[in-house]
């Protein structure tokens, strides 16, 4: 254990927060320790391991970051990311958060990988045509480009193996094993196609060198918000700016609908081919590549499968891929003027919002900035600091609002609930000044 605890309590379904658990994954009660303030912080420490990056301090350009799963038994398939690109001399901030499924190998290659092709676009852009960032659009533009890129290189660079799709025809199952399955030769080959099998949403936030402009894209149902004041100066705006790509889209649910007008079961139970909940995704190649790229040679990927039903649940539904798309949807927003007060972009993976759906994300969001602005904490009054303070972690703080705030009680029953499988999903958050 973490820390040292001796008081104990009960916890039923009903008291967790979010949707990734009920009555039937009982017995319920369950218990849970009950853990004092300070071991409460230390514990929450431990496993959200905050951190924080500092971009301009005289500014006050800074992001905390976390990725958090309280389940010991339980590998988180979050990712995030926040770093500077350096476009040609000049500091352009990147955050972002991932959220991986079916194992945490793509997300992985997408939170390392991703950042470096935007960077790369970016600085092949400018060297072209020094004016090229002067249009918001054009960035834009440039931004979503760099996105597909790097998900259309995931397959291609696969099937370059095979001299394209048509190619698999040339090759018996026996050469293709052979061909993928390289790991006693380094295993570039056998890399390559394991990141086919995966996928990840990603939510992708750029801010220019004089936080002039904001981007952020959009795949899958993370959520970008910006808090600011008000015009009067008295409240803050809760500003949701993404869309979820999922079934609970029904623009989402018609563009797919629309894309494959005769196979009624391109989406069923909201899900693409009934088996994916996000509607866009990076990786995810079952869902974008004919059957064959799946059999042929997902399917002779060592160490193999021991079971290919659910995977052939929905590859017979598979007749005119692509189902799903890697192209982001792209919000911008001028920052450019002397805001009134702080500003605040909140990049969360949906595991925040499934925390967030008793309270609601608005209120809780709400509470957190009031508290971190208009309320400093004891540490910050103690060392003179407001809000800027880097020892108070944001986006910690923000977490254990949506775990139940001031609440002791609630906090401890997510943190130490005593259950072999997850309770909550991944969350991961960044918050960034602007």
């Amino acid at each position: 254990m973490l820390v040292e605890r001796t008081s104990y309590d009960w916890a039923y379904s009903e008291d967790i927060p979010g949707s990734r658990c009920g009555p039937e994954d009982g017995p319920w009660p369950r218990s849970y320790q009950v853990l004092s303030e300070p071991e409460l912080w230390r514990e929450l420490r431990a496993l959200a391991k905050p951190q924080s990056t500092v971009f301009d301090e005289r500014r006050g350009w800074r992001a905390d970051s976390l990725n958090f799963q309280p389940s010991p038994n339980t590998k988180t398939q979050d990712r995030y990311v926040v770093t500077q690109l350096d476009i040609l001399g000049q500091p352009w901030t990147l955050t972002g958060v991932f959220d991986g499924h079916l194992g945490d190998v793509t997300v992985e290659h997408v939170a390392y990988h991703l950042p470096i092709i935007i960077r790369d676009f970016l600085r092949k852009e400018l060297a072209d045509d020094p004016s090229a960032f002067s249009s918001a659009a054009h960035v834009a533009d440039l931004f979503s480009r760099s996105i597909l890129a790097f998900d259309d290189a995931i397959a291609n660079d696969v099937l370059e193996l095979f001299g394209g799709l048509e190619g698999l025809d040339n090759f018996s199952d026996a050469e293709i094993w052979n061909i993928i399955n390289d790991q006693q030769s380094g295993g570039a080959n056998w890399k390559k196609a394991r990141l086919c099998m995966y996928g990840t949403t990603a939510l992708v936030a750029l801010v220019d060198p004089n936080h002039e402009n904001l981007w952020v894209a959009n795949l899958g149902d993370c959520q970008a918000t910006i808090v600011s004041l008000n015009d009067a100066g008295d409240d803050w705006i809760v500003e949701r700016l993404t869309t979820d790509h999922n079934g609970d889209n029904d623009a989402e649910v018609e563009r797919v609908r629309l894309a494959h007008p005769d196979e009624p079961e391109c989406v069923i139970d909201k899900r693409v081919l009934g088996a994916l909940a996000p509607f866009r995704c990076l990786g995810d190649i079952p869902f974008k590549q004919p059957p064959a790229f799946t059999r042929r040679i997902l399917y002779n990927l060592f160490p193999g499968f021991h079971n290919t039903s659910p995977w052939e649940e929905f590859l017979v539904r598979n007749h005119t891929p692509p189902y799903i798309t890697a192209q982001p949807e792209v919000i911008h927003r001028r920052l450019g003027g002397s805001a009134r007060g702080p500003r605040f972009l909140i990049l969360a993976s949906d595991g925040f919002a499934d925390l967030c759906s008793g309270e609601g994300q608005e209120r809780i969001v709400s509470t957190w900035v009031k508290s971190m602005v208009d309320q400093p904490s004891e540490e910050q009054k103690a060392s003179g600091g407001a809000f800027q303070n880097r020892r108070d972690n944001m986006a910690l703080r923000l977490l254990r609002q949506a775990l139940g705030g001031d609440d002791r009680y609630s906090v401890s029953r997510v943190l130490t609930l005593n259950m072999d499988v997850a309770w909550i999903d991944d969350t991961s958050i960044v918050v960034q000044t602007l």
